[in-house]
């Protein structure tokens, strides 16, 4: 059974549903017949290494969104309590906006090599927790030994264009499976999860799923 998960590593929603999955998925008693394979999705390609704003995550969301800025604060203090509640801690008073272009690029590039799971958190908390620059190469060559990756890797996946089609190929996949956000998973190409939804609902999909796949691959 595959299960497939498209996420944004700029998406603290996604982060969450990674966790959501993850707290399922460690109840899901069938894991050894599950393949899952984390997928990339840009929710603003639009977005440049360097936006206004960069350091001023707060700012940044009120004037894209046309919120004020205690407005924006108190979304982003609402999305701080949610994650405490999955065991995440994010640091949005150090986050530093970015495209995530080139993170989704190294995530592309790990999978080759079987890290794609090690990539995608490595990121994930490196962006939220940590309030790395995910568009500064240094700091893609810093968090290399965490994913499991060499400076040649990351010189590899910054610089090779088939990274670059690998995460345009995935965000059009979505779209026609019918993604309108992230995070946003597939299962067996049949049924979906949109959101960052609870690990009962995740779980409870999980085992439906796992039912009709069952009839088709296994034998008493």
């Amino acid at each position: 059974m595959k299960i497939e998960i498209w996420s944004d590593i700029m998406c603290p929603f996604c982060y969450i549903g990674k966790r959501n999955f993850e707290m399922a998925f460690s109840q899901f008693e069938n894991k050894e017949f599950v393949e899952v394979e984390w997928k990339s999705f840009q929710l603003d390609p639009t977005i440049p290494e360097v936006p206004k704003y960069q350091d001023d995550m707060y700012m940044f969301v009120a004037d894209r969104k046309g919120f004020s800025y205690e407005q924006s604060k108190t979304m982003h203090q609402d999305l701080i309590q949610y994650a405490k509640r999955v065991g995440l801690e994010y640091n949005f008073d150090i986050v530093r906006v970015t495209n995530s272009l080139k993170g989704h690029r190294l995530i592309q590039f790990a999978k080759i090599k079987g890290l794609g799971a090690n990539a995608k958190e490595c990121l994930f908390n490196a962006y939220f927790t940590q309030g790395k620059n995910l568009s500064d190469v240094a700091t893609l060559v810093e968090l290399r030994k965490e994913i499991g990756l060499t400076e040649a890797d990351v010189n590899a996946a910054l610089t090779n264009s088939l990274y670059v089609q690998k995460v345009e190929s995935d965000s059009r996949e979505a779209q026609t499976l019918g993604a309108r956000g992230v995070p946003f998973f597939v299962i067996n190409r049949q049924y979906a999860i949109a959101g960052a939804q609870q690990p009962n609902e995740i779980i409870r999909i999980l085992e439906k799923s796992f039912a009709e796949w069952q009839k088709d691959n296994l034998t008493c």
